[in-house]
């Protein structure tokens, strides 16, 4: 199983709950350059129609396009709470996998930049989502809303 070698988090206490997470495989944070499954890192930005910031940098060991998907657990595990990853490419099995979880793959092109994908991505929620766009923020407003069921029920308070 492939484990995360480095990870650095950013910490902002700017967060106010609207920013939506986005994952890149890249190896350099600049662009998308990677296939999901032999990714040695990916770059998670939280972003927003204003905003877009670095949440997120995990790196993981040597990765082979093998077959094997063991190594596919924990980048489920890192993804999960991701409204998408950006990708060179990605296995069928891995495209299940991830939209079993929540998380739309997005293929892109060999000369992909991360600013200017995020940029789309905002341009998009400011003008109006697409299709499985509208799905992941629908999906990440409605486990708020349990979450938030289920503290009444327990009977919290203000």
């Amino acid at each position: 199983m492939s484990s995360q070698t480095r990870r650095l988090q950013v910490l902002d206490d700017q967060d106010d709950g609207t920013l939506l997470r986005v994952a890149f495989a890249s190896s350099d944070r600049e662009r998308v350059d990677q296939h999901f499954g032999s990714s040695c890192a990916f770059a998670i930005y939280g972003v927003n129609p204003e905003r877009a910031q670095l949440l997120l940098v995990v790196e993981f060991g040597d990765q082979q396009q093998d077959g094997n998907e063991d190594k596919l657990a924990s980048k489920l595990d890192l993804l999960d709470g991701c409204i998408a990853v950006y990708c060179r490419a990605c296995g069928a099995s891995a495209v299940r996998q991830l939209l079993a979880i929540g998380v739309q793959p997005v293929k892109v092109g060999e000369s992909a930049r991360i600013g200017e994908l995020l940029e789309t991505l905002q341009a998009e929620l400011r003008e109006g989502p697409s299709a499985w766009l509208a799905k992941a923020i629908q999906r990440t407003r409605g486990a708020d809303l349990q979450r938030f069921d289920a503290m009444a029920a327990e009977g919290w308070d203000e």
